[in-house]
């Protein structure tokens, strides 16, 4: 049953693209039995289950063997036939009249540990499959793939307080720097480059000039496909698609006669972000009221096609402060029109930012409050004197003063 799983296995460890190591693969507690890995469409989900499969069967072959007395350590010789690991995706056929739980107890019964699954939200009653695998097979640890639409954690009931999740984002502006350049800068905390961004972006340059670089990843540098040989922006056209009619109409099981309308919602914020929400006026252009508008957008936030910022301790269903794409590769795909630059630098601060950190709109004249302590303001060119609060500067190579260079918030991860 398991060898035609195997083989297809075989092939895609062997040809696995992951070119750097993500941060993401050791800030996981591998030892937990349900892992989620949760992500945008194109960042690279499935290349980081089966790099991590490759790593598994690489120490597994060479892991000792266990010391018994008189006998010296020595490097394990697997059995032909041991499998520690397999990859599995649901749109294999076998699935539409086969279980997982039939897959996961003919894995476990051959003595397999490490179950990789993709496309899991094809398969009706996942979760719920999901659970009884982790009661029955002790020793057995699942990591799959989940889209950011999929209910997991407190959403779920099957799942809550037994899987672990963790988000998986598209490239940073350092982890496109160290691909282009083929050197090795580690990440920072906000609170050091806040207190150390002269030191550490003067660092950084004394190696590399990061403003040669920095507008190529505003325009492609996010998502791995751009290093494809093929078209960065049909490859992200299709991702955005794929975003409306699977993420938002399969999962969320909208009628897919309203694909028009979200395409059109879509392309009406695309016009105009950053921007404020006039939802009378765009309920009134896609023909739907209001309340539908705000869980369209919703929707779209969800499937991380849309940023939505709001004041403090407010969320959804209120109307937000403020629009942004999701992320600079994205904002820049309406080819009807030229995103202002400073509009493209709060869109990158953005996104750089609120993977780790809550990001809202203030009172106060700054643009942005982190966590609630942190108020920053973004500007295209530094001023010549300096400014009373950290802002973050588009064309500044080294910080000073209160100033930092917007592209270090990029290495923030």
């Amino acid at each position: 049953m398991l060898d035609a799983f195997f083989r297809i296995h075989d092939f895609l460890v062997e040809h696995a693209f992951m070119p750097i190591r993500r941060n993401l693969m050791d800030e996981i507690n591998w030892e937990d039995r349900l892992i989620a890995i949760k992500g945008g469409r194109g960042v690279g989900k499935t290349d980081f289950l089966l790099s991590r499969a490759k790593e598994i069967e690489t120490e597994w072959k060479n892991r000792p063997e266990p010391e018994t007395k008189g006998r010296r350590k020595r490097v394990h010789k697997p059995k032909k036939d041991e499998r520690p690991c397999l990859y599995v995706s649901f749109n294999d056929f076998y699935f539409t009249e086969h279980t997982l739980i039939e897959l996961a107890a003919a894995f476990s019964k051959e003595g397999g540990k490490y179950l990789f699954l993709d496309q899991l939200f094809k398969y009706p009653n996942w979760s719920r499959e999901l659970k009884r695998c982790y009661n029955k097979f002790k020793d057995l640890h699942i990591v799959f793939c989940a889209t950011p639409v999929m209910p997991i954690d407190e959403d779920n009931n099957d799942l809550k307080g037994i899987v672990q999740t963790y988000n998986l984002r598209g490239f940073s502006f350092r982890e496109y720097l160290n691909l282009q350049t083929g050197l090795r800068f580690h990440s920072y905390t906000l609170e050091d480059i806040i207190q150390h961004h002269s030191a550490i972006s003067r660092e950084i340059c004394d190696r590399v000039r990061p403003l040669d670089y920095f507008h190529a990843y505003l325009h492609h540098g996010y998502y791995p496909s751009y290093l494809e040989s093929k078209s960065f922006e049909a490859a992200l056209l299709k991702v955005m698609n794929s975003q409306l009619e699977v993420d938002v109409l399969m999962i969320k099981q909208i009628d897919v006669a309203c694909l028009h309308k979200l395409r059109k919602l879509l392309y009406i914020l695309m016009q105009d972000t950053p921007c404020n929400l006039n939802i009378s006026n765009i309920s009134e252009d896609i023909g739907l009221s209001r309340a539908t508008t705000m869980n369209y957008i919703k929707y779209l936030k969800d499937s991380r096609l849309i940023n939505l910022l709001y004041p403090e301790n407010k969320n959804f269903p209120m109307k937000p402060t403020k629009v942004y794409m999701h992320n600079p590769n994205v904002a820049q795909m309406n080819f009807t029109r030229e995103i202002d630059l400073i509009d493209l630098y709060e869109t990158y601060f953005y996104t750089a930012v609120h993977g780790a950190h809550k990001v809202n709109a203030t009172d106060r004249s700054a643009m942005f409050v982190i966590d609630g302590k942190y108020y920053f303001d973004v500007r295209e060119k530094a001023s010549s004197r300096d400014t009373i609060r950290p802002t973050a500067v588009g064309e500044l190579e080294t910080g000073r003063g209160n100033m930092i260079p917007l592209w270090l918030l990029g290495f923030l991860y």
